[in-house]
């Protein structure tokens, strides 16, 4: 039996993971101590593993010892050699998933209708969406004005928010991935925390033109503003000023309702991961998931390169044929995006991930699909595209934190929740994101910047299913209005990184 130093995830593993740094001779079992310090969240072997064995976490091969490995022995990611992808070929969907998801203690939220119908937002914000990269100095002189003289009339407005990005100009843009970062700008536009108004600042001789973000219906002199066309920075100034007074005028109209669940759409994603995150984080995020999309609501995760090692384990779950397909598609596009720059997967685990005890991209990669609870995968989006159904949804993107985020706003989601061991200050501007840590002295140590500790779980204090569903009850307070994260009360917020894998010119 194992002793409360250590965690193992199943029966069949041959490794646990220590709760805390421990010195050499910590008890492991009654019958085995560790031969050598093992750092907190690191692996230690329950059994002697020889060479070209496997490693086994979560019951999955991590990789295949490149030494003898004895009992007790610290395991590290220079161990390892990392076992063949899965193949997607052979990937199949599941018409006979079925599922019992738990049963969800809410049904209703407290969001802003769209005009245009679909999902609701939990936000009323004002976007000035931009064409150019060009722009954005003068944007954001604008925006400070916009702020400090025209909000303080519009008490129903929560904010204004910039969408700057570095597209725009100085690319290919008829290359074929262009279509990527061109679909998000567009689809951005259509978020619900936007509420429907639209106001475009370009500058007049970029390559994405005006024609390129709207449709000839959106395109006119009420929604844009080029500032070629002004008589100077006080002009330009001027005209932004009026058309954001316009706007904020109709949104201040808007007003909360009580509406379905099916109205809500939150995004799933994790970054600064550790090897606590695939035992308490993210499976409690999993099982908030899970409630929601029993409660109606829609549910994407991501992180292409992070689910490719379990893309069988997601295939599983999808009840039709259409669906694996397009999940194929998406990892074949990726692992040739990869291959193009001569890398392969195993580029992802960052210095911060193998310090907190993920040796590489395979453990890495069973941890965070436990994000995505059991319910079953009704679609998968290409990067930035907009979902035709509702439920548990994949939306294909990078891992990176300050490129998923974005590309999920532009998919659509109104809210996000963030899974960290490591820690981060990563905030979106257009949407609230709930922050939960894997680990309690992360907590402790950021105690207003963590707004759910997931950490209990390892100590024993609290079960998945009741931090998932204290999570569920905060994403509902947090869509709702009634309460706010720490990154939204201190007005933190990444740069909008579009995903752009088009060729810049």
């Amino acid at each position: 039996m194992l002793e409360k130093q250590f965690i193992q995830i199943l029966p069949q593993d041959n490794v646990a993971i220590s709760i805390s740094d421990c010195p050499a001779g910590t008890a492991v079992t009654e019958t085995l101590r560790t031969l050598e310090s093992i750092p907190e969240a690191h692996k230690v072997a329950l059994k002697a593993i020889a060479a070209g064995e496997p490693v086994i976490r979560y019951g999955v091969i991590l990789g295949y010892a490149l030494a003898p490995i004895a009992a007790g022995q610290w395991i590290n990611e220079f161990m390892l050699e990392l076992p063949q992808t899965p193949a997607i070929s052979e990937l199949k969907a599941n018409p006979g998933y079925s599922v019992q998801l738990p049963h969800p203690p809410a049904l209703t939220f407290a969001g802003y209708r769209h005009p245009k119908g679909g999902f609701a937002g939990t936000r009323n914000l004002l976007a000035i969406h931009t064409t150019v990269q060009c722009v954005t100095g003068v944007l954001n002189v604008a925006v400070e004005r916009i702020r400090r003289e025209l909000l303080p009339k519009y008490p129903h407005v929560d904010g204004v928010v910039p969408i700057n990005h570095a597209y725009g100009c100085g690319v290919a843009i008829n290359a074929p991935d262009a279509v990527i970062p061109i679909r998000a700008l567009r689809n951005l536009k259509e978020n619900p925390n936007f509420g429907g108004e639209l106001m475009v600042v370009a500058l007049g001789c970029e390559k994405l033109t005006p024609d390129k973000l709207l449709t000839p219906e959106e395109n006119t002199p009420e929604n844009v503003i080029t500032l070629q066309e002004c008589a100077g920075f006080a002009a330009m100034i001027e005209a932004i000023l009026q058309m954001a007074d316009q706007k904020l005028a109709r949104l201040n109209e808007r007003r909360r309702e009580t509406l379905p669940l099916s109205n809500l759409c939150i995004g799933m994603q994790c970054g600064g991961s550790d090897a606590f995150s695939g035992i308490t984080s993210n499976p409690s995020a999993g099982y908030a998931s899970d409630l929601l999309v029993a409660a109606g609501a829609t549910v994407m995760f991501s992180e292409v390169t992070e689910v490719r090692d379990g893309v069988h384990l997601l295939a599983q779950r999808c009840t039709d044929d259409s669906v694996v397909k397009k999940l194929a598609a998406e990892m074949a596009w990726y692992d040739n995006y990869l291959a193009g720059s001569e890398v392969d997967r195993s580029a992802n685990p960052t210095p911060g991930n193998k310090k907190g005890g993920l040796s590489n991209i395979v453990e890495k990669a069973m941890g965070s699909i436990a994000k995505s609870g059991t319910a079953p995968i009704v679609e998968v989006l290409s990067p930035g595209e907009r979902p035709t159904q509702r439920g548990l949804i994949f939306a294909a993107t990078p891992a990176s934190d300050f490129v998923c985020g974005p590309m999920q706003l532009a998919s659509g989601i109104t809210l996000q929740v963030f899974m960290t061991g490591r820690g981060t200050p990563y905030n979106l501007a257009a949407s609230p994101v709930i922050k939960v840590s894997s680990r309690s002295n992360l907590k402790n140590s950021w105690s207003d910047l963590i707004d759910v500790d997931a950490g209990v779980i390892a100590g024993g204090e609290s079960s998945i299913a009741e931090v998932g569903t204290e999570l569920f009850h905060l994403v509902l307070d947090v869509a709702s209005g009634r309460k706010m994260p720490y990154a939204e009360q201190y007005n933190l917020a990444n740069d909008l990184c579009i995903f752009n894998p088009a060729p810049i010119t």
